[in-house]
């Protein structure tokens, strides 16, 4: 038995609950579906954890979720959260898992709001116990107020990399030291287009004051190259970039000793949905990897599919709530809620609002792009495909063999067949590909494929005994 809505609305961060809100506003009859347990997404993530951490408790992005959550308690958006959507139809039919067991929905629209996923690139080490992406080490903080190591090494790119060894020191940890892949140049030419958002100019300024302030190493222009085991700490090796980008060979790596490693490399459009549904997409290294084309209604190829926020795009959260309400209000106009005039008006107020405000947000997406020649820089014994146990020499081998894409190199390695679905790998290995195959826009992207998530079989299934399974008689002799 399913239900029926005029919208719904996949991922409750700040694009899909401003949409969610804006097509409400106008009595439109929307439901928003989460995986997690409130709205809020990452950058509002809602802390559910033991509160040891008092420091972290009125952060100001912490205020705005809870603003954001009473908005949408106090609407009149139907909200199903702890949702696990498995699978998504054209039409559109929603199929999720959650608390209450297998449920479908149908709507007439569907705006999807994934938001992203992380980038970490291979590196030998980085499956061990004590190693974690910047963004799980942010969830760890927000979420569950707990520190992923009281003297971890912080590495990678953009503002997460400052975000997180600042969130860390406000905890009462220590990171035994920032290793920051770009160099001042880089933070210095993205200043342009910060000034154009003071408020999260002066927060980045603030973390990096925190850092300064407690006298943590800072190692620019410098990468990691391994990490080992040494009893119970991490051994972290560092590594200098040359002004090309490709790791010194000289013999002056440098070794620290922690008990965590917090790394990342960026972050990537969540596109699965939208590929799903065959929207078609672009690639854009500058805004991350590949996204939905949409038009400027938030429109993709799609006849009713929509999608806001960094699904389509890095840009930050404050466009992607502009973006999200862009298009709630454009599902308005088209159920006819709102007129012609008023929606004009409102819609041009918004992308001259979302153009300034995307500039902070691209700059910073830039700053967290790695150098193409990392992954040059990836042994060729080091696991690539964590899930599956594939190697950047079986990729290597594969497409020496003749792999004329990534399906093809899947279906010869099993390289994102495992649980994750290439979500962590998949990124580097097209990037492997590229450099055989003639670009990423030539790789391509995986198929995606139902489930979207992993699920347990007795989810979809349901109590059932093995008396109840119909067995067919015995065929005559």
């Amino acid at each position: 038995m399913s239900s029926r809505v005029e919208l719904a609305v996949l991922g409750a961060g700040p694009a899909g609950v401003a949409a969610a809100l804006a097509a409400s506003e106008c009595n439109v009859n929307v439901l928003i579906l989460d995986r997690s347990a409130s709205a809020g997404g990452q950058v509002y993530r809602r802390p559910t954890g033991p509160l040891g951490m008092q420091q972290l408790e009125k952060l100001p992005d912490e205020v705005k979720g809870e603003r954001l959550r009473e908005q949408l308690r106090s609407s009149a958006v139907s909200c199903r959260f702890g949702r696990a959507v498995w699978s998504v139809e054209r039409g559109f039919r929603i199929d999720a898992v959650g608390p209450e067991g297998v449920e479908t929905w149908e709507a007439e629209r569907l705006l999807v709001a994934s938001g992203t996923t992380e980038r970490v690139i291979p590196f030998p080490g980085w499956t061990l116990p004590g190693v974690m992406g910047l963004a799980g080490a942010t969830a760890l903080l927000k979420s569950q107020r707990v520190l992923p190591g009281q003297r971890p090494v912080v590495a990678g790119s953009g503002p997460l990399l400052w975000a997180v060894a600042s969130g860390i020191i406000a905890g009462g940890g220590m990171p035994a030291a920032v290793i920051d892949l770009a160099d001042t140049r880089r933070w210095v030419s993205s200043l342009p287009a910060l000034f154009s958002r003071p408020t999260d100019l002066l927060k980045g300024l603030g973390w990096m004051h925190s850092i300064r302030r407690k006298q943590v190493p800072v190692i620019s222009s410098a990468a990691v190259r391994k990490v080992w085991r040494d009893g119970i700490s991490l051994v972290v090796e560092v590594v200098e970039r040359n002004r090309d980008g490709t790791l010194r060979r000289d013999g002056q790596e440098r070794r620290l000793s922690a008990d965590a490693l917090c790394i990342g490399h960026g972050l990537l459009p969540a596109t699965e949905v939208t590929r799903l549904l065959g929207a078609d997409h672009v690639f854009d290294a500058q805004a991350g990897g590949w996204k939905p084309v949409i038009d400027d209604q938030q429109r993709t190829s799609i006849p009713g599919l929509f999608a806001a926020g960094d699904c389509t795009g890095i840009t930050g959260a404050e466009a992607a709530q502009l973006e999200g309400r862009l298009a709630g209000l454009t599902v308005a106009h088209e159920t006819g809620r709102i007129t012609d005039k008023l929606y004009r008006r409102k819609a041009q107020s918004l992308r001259r609002h979302t153009l300034r405000v995307s500039r902070a947000g691209a700059s910073m997406a830039a700053l967290m792009m790695p150098a193409e020649s990392l992954i040059d820089d990836i042994p060729g014994d080091t696991v690539v495909c964590r899930c599956e146990d594939v190697t950047c020499a079986e990729i290597q081998a594969a497409l020496a063999a003749g792999a004329m894409g990534l399906n093809q190199i899947k279906s010869w390695t099993r390289c994102g067949m495992g649980p994750c679905q290439g979500r962590v790998c998949g990124d580097t290995v097209a990037a492997i590909a590229s450099r055989h195959l003639g670009g990423r826009t030539a790789v391509g992207a995986w198929s995606s494929r139902v489930p979207l998530v992993p699920l347990p079989m007795g989810d979809l299934v349901g109590a059932f005994a093995y008396h109840d399974i119909a067995i067919p008689k015995a065929a005559p002799l």
